[in-house]
């Protein structure tokens, strides 16, 4: 499909700088294709659920992934910003840099350099390779867990381009950009759908009979690429590193054998269940790298509901929900929730989107 089929207009005060206070005070736009749309609050997500449906969680942990340093070469040094989106290594990760064509294989980058300290007051990494659009193979001096805390004394929180355009991040971001049950460290971008839930929202979830089943996919930095090909056949999705456990399979399989509902919290755990599915829907433990990439035509096989924020224009997500619910219905849901003043991208309002029926 053409690129430009998922193109909209969106007024640069739709998008959130700051998320809802409370996180569940969020507004939630609810999505059934055929059905007038419903304008909600993320705390009444329990009432459009049935008991025994089961929500999905990505239990995905945000490291501060963003790295300042600078790349000396003849006596002059050159600022240079590294977001890490993918370990390769215990001494290496994948990044994309910034200025990129300036740096070259080989040469040293020294991070932590920003007021920021680490050990030896510095982090320092060799380009080992270089890829296509500004990625680099980075080989760090630290290995293991001392390099897992040099990058968490140097780091910064990696706020998406729209937010960190806009402000620095800042302490509250710390706790603002990771959800209340992140546990697996890997992330380089929060699954920003699961931002939303409180301690009261699980609750309610609990009380109202709701199963909870946590999977970790490692959020990358790649999601927020823009798609620069003019078809959707020409775009190149990175691999993000996933893992669904044994129990998992075997208990959302459950939900679904007695004609429970299984609910997606985030494009993120939708991809990972979509990856690890067979054919009939049914799951299986599952580890490993996934760059499936959703478009309108994708049958889906294991999620049946789709709680996600919303998405910028022509990428890759706003694609996956209109493959979820029809690209003629996500345009119409886009517009209305302009129209109403949603708040767009990591920390606004949210919708719940019902599976539009196979043609």
């Amino acid at each position: 499909m053409r690129v430009e089929d998922f193109d909209f207009d969106l007024p640069e005060e739709r998008i959130a700088l700051r998320p809802a206070e409370p996180r569940d005070a969020a507004r939630l736009l609810v999505v059934h294709p055929g059905q007038p749309f419903a304008d909600s609050v993320v705390s009444r997500l329990p009432e459009f659920l049935q008991p025994g449906d089961a929500l999905v969680f990505n239990d995905t942990k945000v490291i501060p992934a963003q790295l300042f340093g600078f790349r000396e070469r003849e006596g002059s040094a050159s600022r240079i910003e590294a977001t890490l989106h993918m370990r390769a290594g215990p001494d290496r990760w994948r990044a994309f840099l910034r200025p990129a064509k300036r740096v070259r294989e080989g040469e040293r980058i020294r991070f932590g350099h920003d007021g920021n300290a680490c050990f030896l007051g510095s982090l320092d990494a060799t380009v080992a390779e270089k890829g296509e659009g500004g990625e680099a193979l980075l080989v760090f001096d630290f290995s293991g867990p001392i390099l897992d805390d040099a990058i968490r004394a140097a780091g910064h929180v990696p706020l998406p381009p729209y937010i960190a355009s806009r402000r620095a991040d800042d302490e509250r971001d710390q706790t603002d950009y990771q959800t209340i049950y992140a546990r697996e460290e890997g992330a380089v971008a929060a699954p920003t759908a699961g931002l939303h839930f409180t301690p009261e929202l699980m609750r309610a979830l609990d009380e109202r009979g709701i199963e909870r089943h946590f999977l970790t996919l490692h959020v990358g930095a790649g999601t927020f690429l823009p798609v620069k090909a003019d078809d959707t056949e020409g775009h190149h999705m990175h691999a993000e590193i996933g893992h669904i456990s044994a129990e998992t399979a075997a208990a959302l399989n459950a939900v679904r054998a007695r004609g429970g509902h299984i609910v997606s919290v985030g494009t993120t755990s939708l991809r990972l269940l979509e990856s690890a599915a067979a054919e009939d829907g049914a799951l299986s433990a599952w580890s490993g790298s996934t760059d499936i990439f959703i478009t309108p035509g994708y049958r889906f096989r294991a999620v049946d509901l789709l709680m996600t924020n919303f998405h910028l224009p022509r990428s890759t997500l706003f694609m996956l929900v209109s493959a979820f619910c029809g690209l003629e219905t996500m345009r119409s849901a886009y517009a209305h929730a302009i129209a109403e003043k949603y708040r767009f991208y990591s920390y606004g309002d949210a919708s719940l989107l019902f599976r539009a029926e196979p043609a």
